[in-house]
């Protein structure tokens, strides 16, 4: 098919994070203001300097039939959990071919992830050296490889038009959807599955982000940890689980009369070229991937009341993305209601594009903002930069079309930036 240039729109949303093992009660606890982290009980987490972690609210095995999640990295399970509940939304039966107005080779899945199947790969590992060659799982393989969540995610709905994982570290869920808007835009899809997912709470990637100083180590107050924008703020707190959504041209959409929770307008993306893991402390690559959306698109700065930012909750990060926004801009910056939901669910690395992108759709369906939590200090170059929503939700205007961004930037200077709007 040529290349169009078609109307994107969201039809179908599905979630399991550190709020909830679904979309809505997921988004009843960024409305409501409740932290998902929790202290590690695990043997593990005694010796660790960072003890705290925001784990799932339902474990997949819950889910899951165990013979199925054998043979699933928990990275898998917890995209598969959240395409079921995304593509069921969306109104389809379980495969493509089930369902008369869904033809396969026009079906796509895109499902990134950061760090793909780190707990089967280290897990395994352990095997292989205390129990000998022979225990090795034989699927080890396909559970550890980063493309895993993406690949199952395909084969549940049947997609044959293409199934892609972007992996740009915690920009990586962003990445996968956008990617997802341009295979619709361009003509490859009428349909794909996307988002992100991640399951890294093992003791090596928390003693590696322990011992770079990325990550909070107030263990003694786990809710209150993940602080964005606060002066007190010491780092991220590390989170688990998916975000999904299904996309859909607006025209196949209304052809089989579809609920549209809202447009997916597209994408900007840029790099910082500055380090693999400090920020440009200006945000001029931000700033680059704000401009790209603005070039690439028919938004209209007026029409973005909403911005669900990337906030992680370190130092020198949260700043930079506001001084970006502010960059770019300018005075109407002051109208726009900035949240960081980060501070409920920690930071899902791969995961938070495709969580936050949910977010954002529920904020812009339901006119709300959710708010930021644990903001006892403002920093006041936040304070200057941007309009940070603390202490509870805000009503979004409630005529008229309006727009939100959703942030997501990773380790590599990875920048990306969504857009959605109102139908």
């Amino acid at each position: 098919m040529s290349s169009t240039n078609r109307t994107v729109v969201v039809t179908g949303i599905g979630a399991t994070t550190p709020l909830g093992g679904d979309a809505a009660t997921t988004w009843e606890g960024l409305v409501s203001g409740r932290s998902g982290v929790r202290p590690l009980t695990q043997d593990w987490a005694a010796e660790q300097a960072v003890r705290i972690a925001a784990q799932a609210a339902v474990d997949p095995s819950e889910v899951i039939p165990r013979p199925q999640a054998r043979r699933l990295d928990r990275s898998a399970q917890f995209a598969l959990i959240a395409a079921k509940e995304a593509w069921a939304d969306a109104g389809f039966e379980e495969k493509a071919a089930d369902n008369g107005d869904v033809d396969p080779a026009r079906l796509g899945a895109v499902i990134a992830s950061g760090i793909g199947g780190v707990t089967t790969l280290l897990d395994q590992y352990d095997v292989l050296k205390e129990k000998g060659v022979r225990r090795v799982s034989p699927h080890t393989v396909p559970m550890l490889m980063p493309n895993g969540p993406s690949a199952n995610v395909g084969l549940y709905v049947g997609a044959r038009a293409g199934v892609h994982t972007p992996v740009s570290a915690c920009a990586s869920g962003a990445e996968a959807i956008g990617y997802a808007v341009e295979m619709i835009r361009t003509g490859r899809a009428d349909i794909v599955v996307a988002g992100g997912t991640e399951a890294a709470i093992h003791p090596l990637p928390i003693a590696a982000f322990g011992n770079m100083m990325a990550m909070s180590k107030n263990n003694e107050d786990p809710e209150g940890a993940s602080r964005p924008y606060d002066t007190a703020r010491d780092g991220f707190v590390l989170g688990e689980g998916a975000g999904v959504i299904v996309l859909e041209s607006a025209e196949h959409a209304a052809k089989r009369g579809a609920r549209v929770y809202a447009e997916a307008v597209g994408q900007g993306i840029s790099a910082d070229g500055h380090d693999i893991v400090q920020p440009e402390p200006e945000g001029r690559g931000i700033s680059d991937a704000l401009k790209n959306l603005l070039a690439a698109t028919d938004l209209d700065p007026a029409e973005i009341v909403h911005v669900n930012a990337h906030a992680t909750s370190t130092p020198a990060g949260d700043v930079a993305e506001l001084k970006a926004l502010r960059n770019v801009f300018g005075d109407d910056t002051d109208h726009i209601a900035v949240s960081a939901t980060k501070s409920m669910t920690g930071h899902l690395l791969g995961g938070a594009g495709g969580v936050e992108s949910v977010a954002t759709i529920l904020a812009l369906y339901h006119r709300i903002a959710p708010p930021t939590i644990n903001i006892e200090n403002i920093d006041p170059e936040a304070e200057a930069n941007a309009d940070v929503v603390r202490g509870e939700a805000r009503k979004l205007p409630v005529e008229g079309r309006i727009a939100a961004l959703n942030d997501s930037f990773g380790f590599g200077g990875h920048n990306v930036v969504l857009a959605f709007r109102t139908v």
